[in-house]
């Protein structure tokens, strides 16, 4: 299985970016997705997770109602909209997948993990 996370960039605090993550191999309807964020000098930050159904979705607290999860079944993809970004967002964003029923916010339980993609979000 692997994992390609691709949309990260230099943006304006306010302003919006969408992260794609292409998933190949496996069966991506059976997998719990996530993506997660490490700025420097910091821990890994659960951000978002998406289970099998659209609908179950958790957030971690410095993200909640602004960013959004989304997958697409038929192309193999999630998403995670970004908005009101702010300085604090400023990170590695990394998506991960995990073969299971359960939607999980610890990274250790993912199986997979895609190589990263850097946002930067300036003042």
């Amino acid at each position: 299985v692997q994992l390609q996370a691709s949309g990260g960039g230099l943006v304006q605090a306010g302003d919006s970016l969408r992260l794609t993550c292409v998933v190949s191999g496996g069966t991506f309807s059976t997998y719990v997705m996530g993506w997660f964020r490490q700025a420097p000098g910091k821990e890994r930050e659960f951000v978002a997770g998406i289970g099998w159904s659209a609908g179950n979705t958790e957030y971690g607290d410095s993200v909640k109602g602004r960013f959004a999860i989304a997958r697409d079944n038929d192309k193999n993809t999630v998403y995670l909209q970004m908005n009101s970004l702010n300085p604090e967002d400023t990170a590695i964003y990394y998506c991960a997948a995990v073969r299971s029923r359960l939607l999980t916010r610890v990274g250790l339980r993912y199986d997979y993990w895609g190589q990263g993609t850097l946002v930067t979000v300036s003042s």
